[in-house]
C-alpha cells in the first residue's frame, strides 16, 4: 500500500496524519518503465516499481585517482568510491652514493631504498688512478688501480719498480753491497826505468780524458822529470808479459762511527804484495807497483771524494781527470767537490757514473793509500 492509499484509510478514523514525518516520493505511472539517471559512480537507470522510482542503478566503475605512487582507479559501486586508489607499482627515479637508479612506489607508499646496479666510480692512490666498487649505497675502502711498473736501477745495473695495493715495492734491480774497492796490482822489477829513483811531483803527465780503453793517455811525447817516455808510461796499467806480473786485492771501504756516512780506506804502510810477484828484491818491502781500480758509483748531490797518497795518484769520474798528484813524492792529498765539479764533470744528480783510480808507488821509502768520501754507493757491485 502506498502511502497516499494509507493516508486516505486513516483520515475518516480521526487519526492526524501530521504524526507521519515528511517522506520524498518519486512517483511513477508505469510499472517496469525506466529512466536515465546518474550518482557519484556516473550514468545508469532508474525502473518504476510500485508506482516509484527505484534507486538509481549505475554499473561499478572504476574511476581516475592518484596517489603518492601516480595515476591509478579506484572502485566505485552503490553510489560510492572505496578508500583505495589502485595504482600499479612503479619505479621512480632516485639517487644515491653510488650513482642514478629507482626506487619502488606500491600501495601508495615509496620505498626507503634506493636501488641502483653495482657501478665502479673513478677514485685514484698511490699508484696512480683506478676505480672502486659502490654497491648498496655503500662506496668500498679500496681503490682499485692496475699495477704500474717503472724501471729503476741502482749503481749496480737496471730493474723495476712496482706499485700494488696503493704501495710501493722495492726496486728489482742489484742491490748495492757493503762498499769496497778492487784493485788490480801490477809488479815491476826495481831495473824498470820508472821506478826506484827521486823525482819530483809534477802534474800533467796524463791527458784529462781516458783514453778509449779506459786506461790514461801519456800526455807528452818524450820524457818528463818522472817518467822516461810514452813506452814506459803505456806499461804502467797493462799487462806486458817480462815486464810486470799482476794480482787482485780488494780495499774494504769502512763507515766511520763518529761522522756517520763518511766511508774510508786508510793505508800509510801500504805493500800489499810484499813478497810477492816479483817479490822484494833486496828491499825492505815490495815497492815498485802500480794500483789500477775501476768502479761506479751514483751521484745524489753533496758528495766529496778525497785521495791521499804517494807516488801518484790520478783520479777520473765520469772519464774525465778530477785528482792530479802526479810524480815521485811523499804524501799529497786533493779532495773533489762533485757539486761544484758537476759541470767540469759532466755529472748530474741521479745519475751513475764511472771512477778510475791509478795509483803508482815508484820510490823506496813510503806508501800511502787513503781514500776518504761520502759516497755511500762506491765500489759495492760485487
Amino acid at each position: 500500500m502506498t502511502v497516499a492509499r494509507l493516508l486516505m484509510v486513516l483520515l475518516p478514523f480521526g487519526i492526524c496524519a501530521c504524526a507521519v514525518p515528511a517522506m520524498r516520493i518519486y512517483p511513477c505511472s508505469t510499472e517496469g518503465e525506466t529512466r536515465d539517471c546518474s550518482n557519484t559512480c556516473g550514468d545508469g537507470a532508474q525502473v518504476c516499481k510500485g508506482g516509484s522510482w527505484a534507486a538509481c542503478e549505475v554499473s561499478p566503475v572504476r574511476l581516475a585517482c592518484t596517489n603518492t605512487c601516480g595515476d591509478g582507479t579506484q572502485l566505485c559501486q552503490n553510489n560510492r568510491r572505496t578508500d583505495t586508489c589502485d595504482v600499479a607499482p612503479i619505479r621512480q627515479p632516485c639517487t644515491n652514493t653510488c650513482g642514478e637508479g629507482t626506487r619502488l612506489c606500491q600501495d601508495n607508499k615509496l620505498a626507503d631504498l634506493c636501488e641502483v646496479a653495482p657501478t665502479r666510480l673513478p677514485c685514484s692512490d698511490t699508484c696512480g688512478d683506478g676505480t672502486r666498487l659502490c654497491q648498496n649505497n655503500k662506496l668500498a675502502a679500496v681503490c682499485e688501480v692496475d699495477p704500474v711498473v717503472q724501471d729503476c736501477s741502482t749503481t749496480c745495473g737496471p730493474g723495476t719498480l712496482t706499485c700494488a695495493n696503493n704501495k710501493w715495492g722495492a726496486c728489482t734491480a742489484p742491490q748495492p753491497k757493503q762498499p769496497k774497492l778492487t784493485a788490480l796490482i801490477r809488479d815491476f822489477h826495481t831495473t824498470f826505468p820508472d821506478v826506484n829513483h827521486d823525482g819530483i811531483a809534477e802534474t800533467g803527465i796524463v791527458a784529462a780524458t781516458l783514453g778509449s780503453d779506459d786506461k790514461p793517455v801519456y800526455a807528452h811525447t818524450g820524457s818528463t822529470a818522472t817518467v822516461a817516455g810514452p813506452d814506459t808510461f803505456n806499461q804502467w796499467y797493462r799487462d806486458v808479459p817480462g815486464v810486470n806480473v799482476s794480482t787482485t786485492i780488494d780495499l774494504p771501504l769502512t763507515e766511520s762511527t763518529v761522522h756517520p756516512g763518511v766511508y774510508s780506506y786508510s793505508n800509510t804502510e801500504f805493500f800489499p804484495i810484499d813478497g810477492q810477484l816479483f817479490g822484494d828484491e833486496g828491499q825492505s818491502h815490495n815497492y815498485g807497483f802500480t794500483v789500477e781500480i775501476a768502479t761506479r758509483f751514483r751521484y745524489s748531490g753533496g758528495e766529496t771524494f778525497t785521495f791521499s797518497g804517494d807516488d801518484d795518484v790520478f783520479v777520473f769520474i765520469n772519464r774525465i781527470l778530477a785528482i792530479d798528484l802526479g810524480g815521485i813524492h811523499s804524501s799529497m792529498s786533493q779532495t773533489v767537490d762533485l757539486d761544484a765539479q758537476s759541470s767540469k764533470l759532466a755529472i748530474t744528480r741521479g745519475g751513475v757514473y764511472s771512477m778510475h783510480i791509478f795509483f803508482a808507488e815508484r820510490h823506496p821509502i813510503a806508501s800511502d793509500f787513503v781514500v776518504e768520501t761520502t759516497l755511500s754507493e762506491l765500489g759495492t757491485c760485487y
